[in-house]
């Protein structure tokens, strides 16, 4: 009966053409399971332990395919074929065999992984037909899995065969390579750099066009978040951080020497520049100090907030358009399609009303959210203000002294602490739910980068975005058309090394980085993400 009931499995198999590869685990006393240990030791969670995983099996791979004389090739192009190809397979493996990796198919989504299979791979096959495809999993693939494939595999008719392989499989390749796969496992952040850095040279800009392309299917799914920064603010020639901390100063210095008749406005504003260029006190710290000079007593918390508030729109650069391009762009972004709004949230970090007043001005319904009492219709777009509000005219809001400003360190420390902080979770639930798209933010922030560190830990790939600024040349070698550095071929090769790190660090974090080196290429790459297409 058992084995009537395995020929029936296996007509089974041959009629989807999926081969399910199953070997017996190696006996604990006759066969030391090494993946075991490199799986524990990588396994932290999120796309650090997928990306680690995948380094491994890629030079695992190479090192066992090319001592067969065959050849073992790491795909370039993720849009197209798997992660690698072995175009004259290798063990029993015969004809082209894609590699797809893959950490824990346990808990990844069985249906999108079909639907690639289905839709991805079969176009790949007709330009490039090959005969197999191989998953490899870091964890062991329950039987329950595997019979949920099985199910929904019926519905697809598979030109290639799909052979699945957990930690038994990979440790077979493992035992005959124990010397180099202690040494892969010693190495793996500096082996995965020296991959990225060491592919042949790739136009920047063509690379981005991909991550475009990708942003633009993201954007199309409608679960889509935007984050925004002080860069947005600073378009429309709002203050940045270090200039209205000054003009605090000299606001509070200017009280202080009220009467005194030898110290002028112009004394004190030389003082305050001169001390930040001595001293250069951390932001934060500047904030608390100021708060405690304006308001004399933490309960005239109403004082500092007014002070920061004329000082924030005093200094806008009136040069610069209140409605620039990117607020334009963004606010376009939001407008609902016939399909429904593709933007779920906004959050801003920012403390002005622009964006609001651009949304207005565009008649797209929303609502601001600045503090954990707030609540929105369904078809308003909520505007989270997760470090405070301050608009200009504040008598068209209600409920704003309930707001907590990160400005100072009180504020910050505030937050930072509360794991339950509604800004906190606000934020954790677009990275969870969404595609985010960060612009305007230099992601340095340590709150921010930990929110994105918990949030990744349930996600393999990087499925967030964020424009960051690329060094040039010519501002890197050179300062007031002098040169500063003088091995300018060195510099580039240190540039490109630079960017690549940068890189595989927000990889790690869930973040592909969009690069830009004009702030005139945001604006219009948002609206190539946005625009409508027949």
């Amino acid at each position: 009966l058992a084995l009537l009931s395995l020929k029936r499995k296996q007509l089974l198999l041959l009629k989807w053409s999926v081969y399910f590869l199953r070997v017996t685990p190696f006996s604990k006393d006759s066969s030391y399971m090494i993946i075991d240990d490199i799986i524990a030791g990588i396994d932290v969670g999120g796309p650090k332990s997928y990306y680690s995983f995948e380094t491994f099996v890629h030079h695992l791979f190479k090192h066992h395919i090319e001592k067969q004389n065959k050849i073992f090739q790491i795909s370039e192009d993720r849009n197209r074929f798997g992660d690698a190809i072995a175009p004259n397979g290798f063990d029993s493996f015969e004809g082209p065999t894609l590699i797809e990796i893959k950490f824990n198919l346990a808990t990844g989504s069985i249906k999108g992984l079909l639907n690639k299979l289905a839709n991805q791979f079969l176009n790949e096959y007709v330009e490039n037909t090959f005969s197999n495809i191989l998953v490899v999993s870091a964890k062991p693939i329950p039987n329950k899995v595997i019979s949920r494939f099985e199910h929904e595999l019926d519905r697809f008719q598979l030109p290639f065969k799909i052979i699945f392989w957990g930690p038994a499989e990979l440790n077979k390749i493992a035992a005959q390579h124990r010397k180099v796969v202690n040494t892969i496992a010693n190495n793996l952040f500096s082996l995965r750099l020296e991959a990225a850095i060491s592919k042949p040279p790739k136009n920047w800009k063509q690379e981005r066009e991909e991550v475009v392309e990708n942003l633009k299917d993201c954007y199309k799914k409608g679960q889509f978040s935007l984050l925004l920064g002080a860069g947005v603010s600073s378009s429309a020639g709002m203050p940045d951080w270090n200039t209205l901390l000054n003009s605090l100063f000299v606001t509070y210095l200017t009280q202080e020497f009220n009467g005194d008749v030898a110290i002028g406005d112009l004394d004190i504003s030389e003082l305050v520049s001169r001390l930040n260029k001595i001293d250069e006190p951390s932001a934060l710290m500047a904030a608390r100090y100021l708060r405690k000079g304006l308001s004399k007593r933490d309960a005239e918390a109403k004082e500092f907030i007014a002070a920061v508030t004329k000082n924030l729109y005093k200094l806008r650069n009136s040069d610069r358009d209140i409605d620039s391009e990117l607020i334009k762009s963004i606010a376009s972004m939001c407008l609902p399609r016939r399909t429904g709004a593709k933007v779920k949230t906004v959050i801003t970090y920012n403390f002005d009303d622009l964006l609001e007043r651009q949304l207005h001005k565009n008649t797209i319904h929303h609502s601001c959210i600045y503090t954990d009492n707030e609540s929105y219709d369904p078809d308003e777009l909520p505007v989270y203000h997760v470090h405070g509000f301050l608009p200009e005219d504040r008598k068209g809001y209600e409920g704003l002294d309930n707001s907590t400003l990160v400005f100072s360190e009180e504020g910050y420390h505030q937050i930072y602490s509360d794991s339950y902080h509604w800004s906190n979770l606000v934020q954790l639930n677009s990275f969870r739910e969404n595609n985010c798209l960060m612009i305007g933010l230099s992601m340095t922030d340590p709150n921010l980068r930990r929110l994105l560190d918990i949030s990744s830990k349930n996600i393999e790939r990087s499925k967030h975005f964020s424009f960051m600024k690329r060094l040039s040349m010519e501002e890197f070698c050179y300062q007031d058309k002098k040169k500063v550095v003088e091995n300018v071929d060195a510099a580039e090769k240190f540039l490109d090394r630079h960017h690549t790190l940068n890189e595989e660090l927000m990889k790690e974090l869930g973040v592909t980085i969009v690069w830009y080196e004009s702030y005139d290429d945001i604006p219009e790459i948002i609206n190539r993400i946005s625009q409508y297409e027949n």
